[in-house]
């Protein structure tokens, strides 16, 4: 029944794609019209008079152009010359000649900044965005630790940088403005700096890819397991496809400064890197069965049934998802009348934010992702919920409810979106990428190449033969083909035949061709199940009984078990076992899983540092501390602890593996990492100072909490030492 529902849903909106004036939704109606001067959209709440701007389409819409003109409005909205948050300075004016984030986000945040100007803000004030992206680059004032010029991972999950590690995005918006060669020589100092400071702390040699949580997606309840909310030990241990494309670019613009600066030996050594790290992504994340790539995996490579749609276009856009997957990936994320949701399937015990919404930034993404696979249904669908948004509450806004794109839906304890700004940023530089790039094809290089669906015609021509974009030195016209059948096109998609340039306006003209038909996916359910308890171990015999409540999936150490009803038999190996479950709904969605029940051999060393273990046998080892991180809430902060253990074990080399101790509410157990011994080694461990967000000269500013405006910090109460040999998963029904 949802999916006939859904199914009218979408034709009605297709029959009313002529969106010449106006707009219908929901009972909703909404009007554009233009007197002399200025633009006026009327909608049942308000109006709003928008003034002609210096860029502008003309197309057959009113509304399209309109709207074109808002988004420029709201941009000079948000362009400022001083901003505030009342983390930094008490919340005083800081000097700024930049962006602000939007109406109830007055700062400058590295992924929201750096997203937007990706999308294209670097057209319309590449100074702005400069000074912005400058903002967010810190020296280091801890005289103890490795100096240099890093990228702010802003205050976030447990304190920070490297709970989350997706600073590089920075890089993205950056590799746009590279033409002025004092801020190109801060980009690459930057770059290579962030990197190996990622590259020592956040990669996992062993799976080859950075661990942190996904990008944008860091309210944890919203989107990871609901044990996360106490606990962000797990997100930090984890890996996110978002996270780990955005390294593989930063990576791929990494080789390409140093080839420019004729450095063969660091170029040829980024782009292994960033070969390597495709390989990676593409080997752990695709899921097969679903035909997408996964949002994120646990520590130990566990697969997550759950996905995001910034993730798979971002892996689409990047050349990370290649060909038949990319096009696959994308035809197999879901779709609803009003968009396409961020993260998908969606949780039954989360207010709207995240969880059941549409974000336009992630929308205009989706659309650049549709236009490399040459996708006209994705391309419409996304172009549409932009505009739609955009119409319907006179403001480029933060995020929409997904099943009805409201602002705002009542559902008592699950309202929401529970924040929703007005002129947000990367809002509204999506809606001038769906106008620059998603219809007028002007890429980032320069070269025009539209591919506009055909279905689009009757809102962007209605009669006429051409629509034209005027950009500060650049006019770009789009002519439909002489041959063009309104009634009945030859193709679905039109795309570029014959583009003639003099001086700075270029004239399209288009020709019909007939792209391969990908129906959106509009059957999906939209809720996954709820996530069982954490299963109970018990000794049995020469064996383990895992115990859960009813029918779930077990996984043992990051791989698939199997089905168990109550109860299942694990054979007992030499080493720790750890376990979760999952539960597995009537239409083969699987829930997020439960926390790790874990059993088996366990050394615990306390004392003072250095500690000393003999080595029971020749193998691999886990290793992790116990502590408490009180420097913070769970939620934001840069005081995560962050250390290096150093392993010196007889016979062989020293080993320094990373620590991290994000916030905490009591004792509990920190980020693992591997090392191996061999029987009757003795084995030393020393502890060493690290690096976090506190150490950067900008959060001399912070005065939201520790590690700010009183001086750096980067400590945690230790406990016990803990070493435990890595058992196989050999199992038995």
């Amino acid at each position: 029944m949802l999916s006939m529902l859904l199914a009218a849903a979408m034709a009605a909106g297709a029959a009313a794609s002529a969106w010449q004036d106006g707009l219908d939704w929901h009972g909703v109606h909404v009007n554009m019209h233009r007197d002399a001067q200025d633009y006026v959209l009327a909608w049942p709440y308000g109006q709003r008079t928008i003034a002609a701007q210096p860029s502008k389409v003309d197309t057959a819409s009113v509304l399209f152009d309109g709207l074109f003109a808002m988004a420029l409005d709201d941009l000079r909205q948000d362009s400022v010359e001083a901003i505030r948050d009342g983390a930094f300075d008490h919340g005083k004016p800081i000097p700024c000649h930049c962006f602000e984030t939007g109406l109830k986000w007055p700062y400058v945040w590295t992924r929201d900044l750096a997203y937007a100007v990706d999308l294209g803000l670097w057209r319309f004030d590449p100074d702005r965005a400069r000074n912005g992206l400058r903002f967010k680059l810190s020296a280091v004032r801890e005289p103890s630790a490795p100096q240099g010029l890093y990228v702010m991972q802003d205050t976030g999950s447990g304190g920070s940088w490297p709970v989350s590690t997706d600073r590089v995005m920075w890089f993205l918006g950056a590799r746009h403005l590279l033409d002025d060669p004092a801020f190109a020589a801060d980009a690459y100092r930057a770059l290579r700096a962030t990197l190996a400071q990622d590259r020592q702390y956040a990669f996992d040699a062993e799976l080859g890819l950075y661990r942190g949580e996904t990008s944008f997606l860091d309210w944890r309840e919203q989107t990871y397991p609901a044990w996360t909310a106490d606990d962000v030990v797990a997100i930090g241990q984890s890996f996110a496809l978002s996270t780990n494309v955005l390294h593989y670019q930063a990576l791929q613009l990494a080789a390409s400064m140093a080839a420019t600066r004729r450095d063969d030996r660091v170029a040829a050594g980024y782009r292994a890197q960033a070969a390597a790290l495709k390989a990676a992504i593409n080997a752990r994340f695709w899921r097969a069965d679903r035909g997408l790539y996964m949002s994120y995996l646990g520590g130990d490579g566990t697969p997550y049934d759950t996905y995001d749609l910034l993730g798979i276009a971002l892996a689409i856009d990047s050349g990370v998802a290649d060909g038949e997957r990319a096009a696959r990936a994308l035809a197999n994320y879901p779709a609803w009348p009003a968009g396409s949701p961020v993260i998908w399937p969606e949780r039954a015990d989360q207010p709207v934010y995240h969880n059941r919404a549409i974000w336009p930034f992630v929308s205009a993404y989706a659309l650049r992702a549709a236009r490399t696979i040459d996708d006209p249904a994705r391309i419409a669908h996304e172009l549409r919920s932009i505009v739609r948004g955009a119409a319907l509450y006179g403001s480029n806004m933060e995020n929409y409810e997904l099943l009805t794109q409201g602002q705002h839906v009542d559902e008592g304890p699950l309202s929401g979106p529970v924040v929703n700004s007005p002129r947000q940023l990367w809002s509204v530089a999506a809606y001038l990428s769906m106008v620059v790039e998603g219809v007028f094809g002007l890429d980032a290089d320069g070269r025009i190449a539209p591919k506009l669906p055909a279905s689009l015609v009757p809102m962007l021509f209605g009669g006429r033969d051409t629509i034209a974009l005027e950009l500060p030195g650049r006019r770009i016209t789009l002519r439909l083909p002489a041959s063009f059948d309104r009634g009945h096109p030859s193709g679905n998609l039109l795309v570029a035949d014959r583009i003639e340039t003099q001086g700075d306006r270029s004239v399209v003209t288009l020709k019909v061709v007939h792209a391969r038909e990908t129906p959106l996916r509009l059957d999906a359910p939209l809720l996954a199940p709820a996530a069982p308890a954490a299963p109970s171990i018990t000794a049995d015999g020469d064996g383990w009984r895992v115990r859960v409540h009813g029918q779930a999936v077990l996984y043992i150490d990051g791989h698939r078990h199997g089905a168990i009803d109550g109860t299942a038999r694990l054979a007992r190996q030499p080493g720790r076992i750890c376990v979760n479950a999952v539960r597995v709904d009537a239409q083969g969605i699987e829930s997020l899983h439960s926390p790790d029940t874990c059993a088996g051999d366990e050394a615990r060393l306390d004392g003072g540092w250095p500690r000393t273990w003999t080595a029971p046998r020749t193998g691999s080892y886990r290793v992790a501390l116990d502590y408490a991180n009180r420097h913070g809430p769970i939620n934001t902060g840069v005081t995560a602890a962050v250390k290096r253990l150093a392993i010196h074990c007889d016979g062989s080399g020293e080993q320094r593996l990373p620590v991290m101790m994000p916030h905490s509410t009591g004792m509990q157990r920190s980020t693992w990492s591997r090392f191996t011994a061999t029987a009757g080694a003795t084995c030393r461990f020393r502890l060493e100072d690290g690096f976090n967000m506190s150490y950067l000269q900008q959060n001399a500013h912070y005065t939201g909490g520790a590690g700010g405006i009183d001086g750096p910090l980067n400590d945690a109460r230790i406990g016990a030492l803990l070493i435990a040999p890595l058992a196989g998963d050999a199992a038995e029904p």
